[in-house]
């Protein structure tokens, strides 16, 4: 949309006036702090492209697919993606977990031509949570750093969440060794860390096949009852008689048997529902679906490092419920 403005100068060869850039607090070819956010709330949930086709469509403004892709990951990596926690309230109980999710990146190539030699790969977002009981929503936290990272910001979310030195920590995930260490150096003896009932059920699936393959569901759902009153021992009698040789090619049971063995300090099931707890991971699982990948993994979409760290900080803060404060104080 073009602007007829009204220039003016001050005595002959003197300063220039524009009034109108003054009232709508523009620079000439610039972007209004409220377009802006136009152009990042349209580039954080859809590509640049349809982002510049959206702004067309709703403010007839025409607008560069490249001005959106500046503005929404300057913003990306300006906005806060935390909320400050309220010390006043520490929460009595949280549920909080971690998980991993890919995300296509591109390493640029070198010399002139950045498209020549590019090297396309897959990256690990690690994605965590933490709410009280009865909260509808949780705040999450992304990162794409190490493990030592992604353990400073699940700490740190959980405090956003109403973390205080009494707090219980119910966490839940699929028990993957770097998950459950980074459980235990957060919150120690705070917390109590199960399995996901879902997959474990996938192990004791995959063995039912091996051991009752006429009615492999009605031995994996006995199973699954014993679980749920905390009869691991039974479990452990039911699959050892079906322990495959080591050289066997499909060691489905062997594989249930020894996840389970050494993991049975993580399988309170009983205890966590007489508390109301989830005894699933289904609330993270959702998570990767509209925080990342909904943005993140589009079809053809490839990733710089800098700037998937950059939309991630907007769908969190957007998540987190932080995005109207973001842009009241710019």
């Amino acid at each position: 949309m073009e602007v007829i403005e009204q220039l003016l100068r001050i005595k002959r060869g003197g300063a220039e006036l524009r009034p109108f850039c003054q009232e709508a607090r523009v620079k000439h070819r610039g972007y209004s702090l409220r377009l802006q956010r136009v152009l990042t709330d349209f580039g954080s949930e859809v590509s640049f492209g349809q982002a510049a086709s959206r702004v067309r469509e709703h403010y007839a403004i025409e607008v560069p697919v490249a001005a959106v892709r500046q503005h929404t990951l300057r913003h990306g990596k300006a906005i806060t993606t935390l909320a400050t926690a309220d010390a006043t309230k520490p929460a009595v109980q949280l549920i909080t977990q971690m998980d991993g999710s890919m995300i296509p990146v591109m390493q640029p190539g070198r010399g002139e031509d950045a498209r020549k030699g590019r090297s396309l790969f897959w990256r690990e977002v690690r994605l965590c949570c933490a709410r009280r009981p009865g909260q509808a929503t949780a705040q999450y936290g992304a990162t794409l750093g190490s493990a030592e990272t992604a353990a400073w910001l699940w700490r740190a979310t959980a405090q956003a969440a109403g973390l205080g030195d009494q707090t219980r920590v119910h966490g839940v995930g699929d028990g993957a060794p770097w998950i459950v260490d980074k459980f235990q150096e957060n919150f120690g003896e705070q917390g109590r860390y199960l399995l996901d009932f879902y997959h474990v059920s996938e192990y004791l699936a995959a063995a039912a096949t091996v051991i009752k393959p006429k009615n492999p569901k009605r031995w994996r759902q006995r199973q699954q009852g014993r679980l749920l009153e905390n009869k691991v021992a039974a479990v452990l009698r039911a699959l050892k008689p079906y322990l495959e040789v080591q050289t066997a090619e499909i060691q489905a049971v062997n594989a249930a048997y020894q996840y389970l063995r050494h993991r049975r300090e993580q399988l309170d099931y009983a205890g966590a529902r007489r508390q109301s707890l989830p005894i699933g991971s289904g609330e993270i699982e959702s998570g990767h679906r509209h925080v990342i990948q909904q943005r993140l993994k589009l079809a053809g979409c490839w990733w710089k490092e800098t700037h998937a760290q950059a939309m991630l900080h907007l769908r969190v803060a957007r998540a987190n419920n932080l995005w109207t404060s973001y842009w009241s104080k710019n």
